[in-house]
């Protein structure tokens, strides 16, 4: 006799077709992209990964080395740079190939969607960032179209944001 396992909440939902859906769930997130930039606009893209690649992601073991990774566009194609994957130690056993951990990914974006971006990127202080990385049943990049901040700026959100919590701390006070 088998006893029933609880379902677990907020893991799968099904959709009106029957089919499976998982629950979007962000893997990695810059933070520091957030701060060093105003993101004025956000494209999801597919990665091309190897398999060790997919599984040490869902493991945590990938990063975008302190919001220093970038997205750059060669041709018709775009790429994501300074990602680092860093394999589990089962991935490493009885291979004869190095495992490259910073090598240069492949995105999947729409062929409109590239011209746009090449087309901002061409302007000056424009340039393509890395915001997260998403797990639905695959796995997707968020990018931002993205123009520096300066030092003021920076200075002007750091301040926003202590007012919003001082705000909230003494709304929760009443």
């Amino acid at each position: 006799m088998t006893a029933k396992t609880p379902a677990r909440s907020g893991t799968r939902q099904e959709s009106k077709s029957g089919r499976k859906l998982q629950e979007l769930r962000t893997v990695i997130d810059n933070r520091q992209a957030r701060h060093l930039y105003n993101i004025e606009d956000t494209f999801t893209a597919g990665l091309m990964l190897e398999g060790w690649e997919v599984k040490a992601i869902l493991a945590g073991q990938a990063n975008f080395n302190g919001g220093g990774a970038f997205v750059r566009i060669r041709g018709s194609e775009a790429f994501i740079d300074s990602m680092t994957v860093t394999p589990l130690p089962q991935a490493k056993k009885g291979l004869l190939v190095e495992l490259n951990p910073n090598r240069e990914r492949k995105l999947l974006l729409n062929k409109s969607e590239l011209t746009k971006l090449d087309r901002r990127v061409s302007e000056r202080g424009y340039t393509i960032v890395p915001l997260a990385l998403t797990y639905n049943g695959k796995l997707k990049l968020e990018i931002g179209l993205a123009k520096g901040k300066n030092q003021a700026d920076k200075r002007d959100t750091l301040k926003e944001r202590d007012g919003k919590r001082d705000l909230a701390r003494e709304m929760k006070g009443m």
